[in-house]
């Protein structure tokens, strides 16, 4: 395993981060798994073992079973773990019980330490936008959360660029903790990222932790142009966070050509060569690797400790290439009054 320096805190976190949105299984998880506490300890004795120095949660998964499934296995080996969660998505019926408000953040992450049997987390983020709140309101709010001692470092996932740009601002202007980490969907699939917000985490030194690196499985080396998905695969029975909507299904097939391409020059499975591209890219700290099973748990911990040669990291740059919304695509007519900051 390598490990990497959170910009701006003194976490030195693993290449690799166990996600665990398949510990549970209900209320609107049911697709993604159903992990119980048995296998979820085996996984994270595995991740351990593996060299996997952070586990990564949410209350709104299963609403709040998967911290407590993380909660229980984790008694005794918190000390060897980094632990992060997210709040702010709705979590009961209760018209209040959702959104960014000093009061709910608050409350949500108290509710997350207790479900997590912890005193205190490493990470807590937003875990998006919140329209409805005024931004300096959410960023006092999880200020507050790090001088109370509940929490070490705050970031946000899922935010715009403005959004975070407006949130840095605040907390700077105004001397309050800032955003040290963003956790973004980026893959070889979809690389919107890179847009605006890779440039802005250089900007602003703000770290990177990838949710669903392989675009919820789609390109983990399962489907193959022309043939029918498997009936027990999370696209099929709706459990990702990446929609079919969003993807194109030309350019997912190429991407996968590239992928066997290069996987049979490295040795390495094509999940494998989808996170270590990853893994080159800028402000990129960590991985997020979720798993249904164990199996596929072992097959993605092979990501690290080799590297892809220059001209595979080109060939699948240009395999995955995507078209640009203005106003990117008419920067990019000016490459001379830009930074360059991709290899």
């Amino acid at each position: 395993m390598i490990y990497r320096n959170l910009p701006g805190t003194d976490l030195t976190v693993s290449a690799l981060s166990l996600g665990t949105a398949t510990f549970g299984g209900s209320h609107g998880f049911e697709g993604w798994g159903h992990v119980d506490v048995q296998e979820a300890a085996r996984m994270i004795d595995m991740a351990l073992d593996a060299g996997i120095n952070m586990l990564d949660t949410a209350d709104v998964y299963s609403r709040g079973w998967s911290e407590q499934i993380v909660g229980q296995v984790i008694r005794g080996k918190r000390e060897r773990l980094l632990l992060a969660s997210k709040g702010g998505f709705r979590m009961s019926e209760d018209p209040a019980d959702v959104g960014s408000s000093y009061r709910h953040l608050v409350s949500a992450c108290e509710d997350s330490l207790r479900r997590l049997g912890t005193d205190y987390l490493d990470i807590y983020y937003v875990h998006g936008y919140d329209g409805n709140v005024q931004m300096e309101e959410t960023v006092r709010a999880m200020d507050y959360l790090v001088q109370s001692g509940k929490v070490r470092y705050i970031g946000c996932s899922n935010y715009s660029g403005w959004h975070l740009m407006k949130a840095l601002s605040i907390a700077d202007r105004e001397g309050l903790c800032r955003y040290a980490v963003h956790q973004v969907y980026y893959s070889l699939l979809h690389r919107d990222f890179e847009w605006e917000l890779m440039p802005l985490a250089i900007d602003q030194h703000v770290g990177t932790i990838v949710w669903s690196p392989l675009a919820a499985g789609r390109l983990a080396g399962r489907y193959r142009r022309g043939q029918e998905m498997p009936d027990d695969c999370r696209v099929r029975n709706n459990g990702v966070p990446v929609r079919d909507n969003i993807v194109n299904h030309e350019a997912w097939y190429r991407i996968i050509d590239a992928l066997d391409q290069v996987a049979l020059e490295t040795g390495h499975s094509v999940a494998q060569v989808a996170l270590n591209w990853l893994l080159s890219r800028p402000t990129i700290t960590s991985l997020l690797i979720g798993a249904r099973t164990e199996q596929h748990l072992m097959l993605n911990l092979g990501a690290t400790d080799w590297q892809l040669t220059a001209e595979q990291i080109a060939y699948l740059d240009a395999a995955s290439r995507q078209p640009k919304a203005y106003p990117y695509w008419h920067q990019d007519l000016k490459p001379e009054m830009h930074a360059q900051i991709f290899y």
